[in-house]
Order: structure tokens, then sequence, then C-alpha cells
């Protein structure tokens, strides 16, 4: 077996065994959608932080990342990330292939000064979760997706739901507020400073997006936002809309209003004719990983390994 730099010579194997393994995990899944092709790994050969594993002419594995972006995670530190697409093993001694794919790829990284490390996984992968979990990877995100099929209970009483316009997500400042300081508290322990919670909220607010809320007595009390795509090329596919945010009040948690919103939000979908609704959340948050966990099912684990500073200048 020979350990090489990724090149533009090994895309189109790449790309091969990147298919393999989404169909894998749609076989598992079968609420994800058909893809035939997958994203342009052009990038990754450039960037000279990919490694390949070969047998002869024929490709084992393969590992890359997107180049490194400082302040990873909110930290002083220098990060990286390997989407779904952006590696990938055959199914024979995949849990050693990708150990030795690390091993490989990290000497690069930690050279390059990179000490946060995250890679998305399949979650029913159980070699590859095993293989990074080994080497001192753990769980941080979680991509999830359901069918949109609706819920059968009755409604909630006195509670309404709607859809904002553009003009009105300020609406739900306060609430993003609120999402923002529960994402703080223990376990999440995700502090934004005040210059980059105003960065965050100026985005939220700007982008491209819808925003359903219940309401009671015309008070928005809950919200749920909705994009085109999420966190994984499987999320861009036309037939699937995303949620990327959701908060409820205290005050009225246990009552099934986010269910209720849920419901709602599926309705209005199913008549717009998509078929597939995906969540992206972090597994240690327990409301969020309580409640989408419920309704939905996840395909990706997203680990996440910070490595000592001191082994930067070793």
């Amino acid at each position: 077996m020979d350990i090489l730099d990724f090149s533009k010579n090994h895309i189109e194997q790449a790309q091969k065994i990147v298919l393999m393994n989404y169909n894998e995990e749609r076989e598992i899944v079968t609420n994800l959608p058909a893809i035939s092709n997958v994203p342009d790994l052009e990038s990754f050969a450039d960037n000279g932080l990919g490694v390949v594993i070969k047998d002869g002419d024929d490709m084992l594995g393969f590992l890359c990342c997107y180049k490194p972006w400082g302040n990873a995670f909110d930290s002083k530190a220098s990060g990286t990330f390997s989407p779904i697409h952006a590696h990938g093993a055959i199914l024979k001694n995949r849990e050693a292939i990708y150990q030795r794919l690390y091993q490989s790829a990290a000497e690069k990284w930690v050279k390059n000064n990179i000490s946060y490390h995250a890679i998305s996984l399949y979650a029913h992968d159980i070699q590859a979760v095993n293989a990074f979990f080994t080497y001192g990877f753990g769980l941080r995100c979680i991509d999830a997706v359901r069918p949109l099929t609706n819920f059968e209970f009755p409604s909630c009483g006195g509670i309404g739901f709607d859809e904002l316009s553009k003009t009105e997500v300020i609406k739900v400042r306060e609430m993003r507020k609120l999402l923002s300081q529960h994402c703080g508290n223990s376990p999440c322990f995700m502090v934004k400073s005040t210059e980059n919670f105003q960065k965050w909220i100026n985005r939220a607010e700007t982008r491209d997006s819808r925003l359903f809320v219940a309401t009671k007595d015309e008070k928005p009390i809950a919200f749920m936002e909705v994009m085109d795509d999420g966190e994984n090329f499987a999320t861009e596919e036309s037939c699937m809309k995303n949620i990327c945010g959701a908060f409820c009040l205290p005050e009225y948690r246990g009552r099934k209003i986010s269910r209720g919103l849920l419901d709602f939000i599926i309705s209005r979908l199913r008549e717009e004719r998509y078929e597939s609704l995906g969540v992206d959340f972090e597994s240690f948050n327990p409301a969020a990983s309580g409640f989408w966990l419920k309704y939905f099912t996840a395909y990706t684990n997203s680990v996440v390994r910070r490595i000592d500073e001191c082994a930067l200048h070793n």
C-alpha cells in the first residue's frame, strides 16, 4: 500500500468512493435524496492537505479537508473541516484505512498549525466512527432527515402558526438572543462574545431563509428557520429543505407547540412538492437532541478533536 498526497489525478476514483459511501448510508436512511453526482474535489487537490491510500492502481481511501481558518469554534485555534464528500474508504478494512489516513493527514495539518480537526461521518458507518473515536475524536454535530409526513395529534389549543414575511424577521430577535444564551450554558458552552453575537444575528436576519412561528395572542412564542441547503451536499438537492434554527420560550415548553409548528411546516412544504426535511444540531445540546431525534433519523455524525498546542511547536 502507498500513501500519497491527494492530487487531481485521484479525483475520479475518489468521487466513485464518495458516491458508494453515500449510497451505503442511504440504504439505511431511505429518506435521503437519490443523487447521481458528488461535488467537485479540485479545491482539495489544490490545498495540499489531503492524502490517499492506494494498492497498485486501486484507491482504498482518501481524506481531504478545507483550507484552515482562525478562531475555530470561537476559540483562538486554527481549524479545518472534512465534509462527507472530502473523504471515503472501501468497506473492507475501512476502520484501519481511516486510521492510517488520519495519521498521515493529521501530520500535515499540525505542521500547518491546524489544531482543531473536524470530520463529518455517516452515522451508521460503524467502522469509520470507531476509527475516529479511537483516535481521540468526540461527537459534536448531527445531521438528520425525515419524510414530509404529518403527525396525527390534536391541534394546540389557542396557539396559531404562521410564516413571517421578510420584513417581520425582527419579531424573533429576542428569541434568537435567548437561543444564543441557551447555547452558552452547560453542557453546550458555546459562548459568543458581544461582537461575534452581533455578527451572527446580522447574518441570521439578512440571509435567504424562511421563518415559521407559533403565536399566542398574536405574539411569537416559538420559531423554526428553514433554508434551501444545510451542512452537506445532500441537503442541496432541490427536493429537500433544511431547518437551521429553532427555539421555544421556556414557559411554553412541554405543550407540544414545537411539534405543532413542525407539523405546520411539513404541511406547507408538502403543498410545495418537497419530499424531505433535514435538520442539523449540536449533539451536546440536550433540548435539541431530545426533540429532533424523536422525529428525524440521524445520518451524519460530525466529530471533533482538539490537538494540544504544544504539538504545534514540536
